[in-house]
């Protein structure tokens, strides 16, 4: 017979916990570096432990050319399916949001380093109160700038709206001012 599928539930013993996260953290790093090498695709990764240690991988040798890459890709993406309009709305959110992302980046890497350089049991309560603000700071930061983008993005929609019921008014008028020009011979516009 085969193998019962288990049910996926957070492991209740933090050692046994630990032990598990390190060796499917290993192996998820491994798959995308094999992933990459196999399928020449480029990968990126980031694992933040319970602890708050950060893990990383990129293929690309860094996440912020990956990071571009997903930006061009939707920049051409928007461009092609949209107009040029709409392809400048998402580069300017796009090219935000990767800067946004890659500032948070650099916090959690400068946050990473303060407590990695000392042994966390070391560590005093101001140490931790400290990293405890820095974090709270940028998770502020990031929740802003989610917002503001949000606001924007809803903004620039109604104004697509605006615009589509007033094309659309414009095309009615057109219509009737044809239709009463046919003077009321059959004439279909579709």
């Amino acid at each position: 017979m085969g193998r019962k599928k288990e049910e996926l539930k957070r492991i209740e013993k933090k050692i046994c916990r630990q032990i598990t996260f390190s060796k499917r953290r290993k192996e998820v790093i491994e798959k995308a570096r094999d992933l990459s090498v196999l399928c020449d695709v480029q990968v990126a990764l980031l694992v933040f432990s319970s602890s708050g240690k950060l893990y990383e991988f990129s293929s690309a040798g860094s996440l912020a050319k990956i990071l571009k890459r997903h930006r061009s890709y939707f920049e051409e993406k928007t461009a092609l399916s949209d107009g040029a309009n709409d392809a400048e709305l998402y580069h300017g959110k796009y090219e935000k949001k990767i800067k946004s992302f890659a500032e948070l980046l650099r916090t959690v890497q400068s946050i990473h380093r303060q407590v990695g350089n000392s042994n966390s049991e070391e560590l005093t309560l101001s140490d931790l109160e400290q990293t405890e603000m820095q974090l709270d700071a940028a998770l502020r930061r990031t929740r802003a700038r989610k917002t503001q983008l949000m606001l924007e993005t809803i903004n620039a929609l109604h104004d697509k709206e605006k615009t589509l019921r007033e094309e659309n008014q414009r095309l009615k008028t057109q219509v009737v001012a044809m239709n009463n020009e046919t003077n009321g011979h059959d004439v279909w516009i579709f």
